[in-house]
């Protein structure tokens, strides 16, 4: 997590500001030539992390692993249960028109699809994940930020 506080500053207080962006920070030469430390891009912020069976997870890592398969939608939602104390993540994703129109979304086809995505999620964050796979505009839509993680656990 980032935080910045000013220590160059003579006769200034010493004032931190907790950002709750996770980055590093980068000391080597940048390819313009400069020198100074900077901050690495930005891998998500600590307030949307979820912590499945022990292992941090960010939304935006399995977003990037959905972004990877061509025949699923950029709309998703992650949804965390817990069966028998058992902390359970499930992946809600739609597919897109394309593929509907080309295969059912109950198709052996489909389910093939899912295994896959399952994989490409599993890669990216460690942890198995169980998807469903959602025919357009099944995944709830809504004004401003989009509401990607359903937590029932504390429910």
């Amino acid at each position: 997590m980032q935080i910045f506080t000013s220590l160059t500053k003579e006769a200034f207080p010493v004032l931190r500001y907790r950002s709750g962006d996770l980055a590093a920070i980068d000391r080597t030469q940048c390819g313009c030539g400069r020198t100074t430390a900077r901050m690495t891009r930005v891998k998500g912020r600590t307030d949307d992390m979820l912590i499945i069976r022990g292992i941090n997870v960010f939304p935006s890592e399995i977003e990037a692993a959905l972004l990877t398969q061509p025949d699923i939608a950029p709309h998703y939602q992650i949804v965390v249960y817990r069966v028998r104390n058992l902390d359970v993540l499930e992946v809600r994703a739609e597919l897109t028109a394309e593929f509907v129109h080309r295969h059912r979304v109950d198709s052996e086809v489909s389910r093939v699809l899912a295994a896959k995505v399952a994989e490409a999620i599993r890669g990216e964050i460690g942890l198995s994940v169980e998807v469903q796979l959602l025919a357009p505009q099944c995944v709830p839509r809504s004004e401003g930020k989009a509401v990607r993680v359903q937590d029932l656990r504390k429910a």
